[in-house]
């Protein structure tokens, strides 16, 4: 069965998809389900493998779906008594660690000139899985980004529109030109990345926002652009700008403060 397991997890992570598995590492008493009984959660809420079922079963499913919101493990204990919370009848206790699977980040830099070097230089120290997309040969080679995972070469509207993306992939739009960035963002801003920026100024961004609402591009989705692109660090460098939007990437993904760890009072 843990083969079986452990086989659906590999399946999920390779589809560049995140699980939660349950698993109860303490019981005692009377309970629907033995030590060692794995429940799995996958993105779409379909399940596999059990914890028991019934009001058990149900809290720990909502607790794996924030889970897979979150990126958390956590460690919990129920009650089946008649007075605890689940309101069962078992009489008794269960410990159950909610532990996520999910695949090496991806960050999606469409654009290969200055800027995006500089960000993939950036995403190799923090070990990300990085892909390239260009329509210029010499901007996506090989030469140029010797460690990127992925060199997509060819029209960037569909190059993104084409590629799976999820929570667990991050999107920097840096192209050579207002007009390609604009198409880079309709290919994506329907999807479900977990960071899309875009760089431009705020006049060229405005103007990308507008036509996005004649074409009826929801409010909710153009909102979650971060565009201009980045956390103002007062550095305008390639290798600045490229720091600025990793800043703002790291921020975004840790929730960060943004305040100076000095002034942080604990």
């Amino acid at each position: 069965m843990d083969d079986v397991i452990f086989d659906f997890i590999s399946k999920e992570i390779k589809s560049n998809k995140t699980v939660a598995m349950a698993l109860i590492t303490k019981s005692s008493g009377s309970i629907p389900a033995k030590e060692g009984s794995i429940l799995l959660v996958f993105e779409d809420g379909s399940i596999s493998g059990t914890v028991g079922g019934g009001v058990l079963e149900n809290e720990v499913i909502k607790e794996c779906k924030k889970s897979l919101r979150t990126h958390e493990n956590n460690l919990y204990t129920y009650s089946l008594a008649a007075d605890a919370d689940l309101g069962a009848q078992c009489g008794g206790k269960a410990e159950i660690f909610i532990k996520i699977f999910r695949p090496k980040e991806k960050i999606i830099i469409a654009g290969g000139g200055h800027i995006g070097l500089k960000l993939y230089e950036i995403s190799k120290t923090l070990g990300l899985h990085i892909v390239i997309i260009d329509d210029r040969e010499e901007f996506v080679s090989k030469e140029r980004f010797p460690q990127a995972q992925e060199l997509i070469c060819g029209n960037i509207y569909e190059g993104l529109k084409n590629y799976d993306i999820n929570q667990n992939t991050y999107v920097v739009i840096v192209t050579r030109g207002h007009e390609y960035d604009e198409d880079a963002l309709r290919a994506v801003i329907n999807k479900n990345p977990g960071y899309i920026g875009m760089i431009g100024s705020k006049k060229k961004v405005k103007h990308t926002f507008d036509n996005l609402r004649q074409d009826g591009v929801d409010e909710e989705f153009i909102e979650r652009v971060y565009a201009p692109i980045g956390l103002d660090i007062n550095g305008n460098s390639p290798a600045e700008i490229a720091l600025s939007i990793m800043t703002q990437i790291q921020f975004i993904k840790k929730g960060g403060t943004l305040n100076h760890k000095k002034d942080v009072k604990k």
